[in-house]
């Protein structure tokens, strides 16, 4: 598995990542189309990205961004690589050249992926890797329920 960290993500990565984010979060947070999750894409200001490749296909993709003055993150694996330690990999790149990283991280596991089975929540894993909930700041949407979590450098 290689990391490559870039600004701007290739056509053909950007055709795996809108694959993968199908595949592996909630049905109801998908995309239609290409083009749908590119506009996406087009709204994150400030943008780092880091893929995971392997024999030239995306396994693992982190992005993070600017939003309401502060850093935030998204993380996508594939769930045969999960377990491994490239989500840890992933974050231990980004947290050496970020002071603080927010995300939203569903805290159930009461929502189906496409291929029918429960999506289930990562909380564990990020109180594993350092970050504390942020329990009174909830996202509670018709496509999603969600607890802010937040990761801030030590002094």
């Amino acid at each position: 598995m290689e990391f490559l960290q870039m600004l701007t993500i290739p056509e053909p990565f950007k055709i795996d990542i809108f694959n993968l984010w199908n595949q592996e979060y909630p049905q109801q947070l998908s995309y239609e189309t290409l083009s749908d999750f590119n506009n996406y894409l087009k709204k994150l200001t400030k943008a780092s990205h880091i893929l995971i490749i392997k024999d030239g296909k995306v396994f693992g993709w982190y992005v993070d961004f600017i939003r309401d003055n502060k850093r935030w993150f998204v993380i996508l694996l594939n769930s045969n690589t999960q377990g491994k330690g490239y989500g840890t990999q992933l974050l231990n790149l980004a947290k050496q050249k970020k002071m603080e990283l927010n995300g939203w991280v569903i805290d159930h596991n009461n929502d189906l992926k496409y291929n029918g089975e429960h999506y289930l929540s990562p909380l564990g894993f990020y109180l594993k890797n350092g970050f504390e909930i942020i329990s009174k700041d909830r996202l509670e949407l018709k496509t999603i329920s969600a607890v802010r979590i937040r990761w801030q450098q030590p002094n």
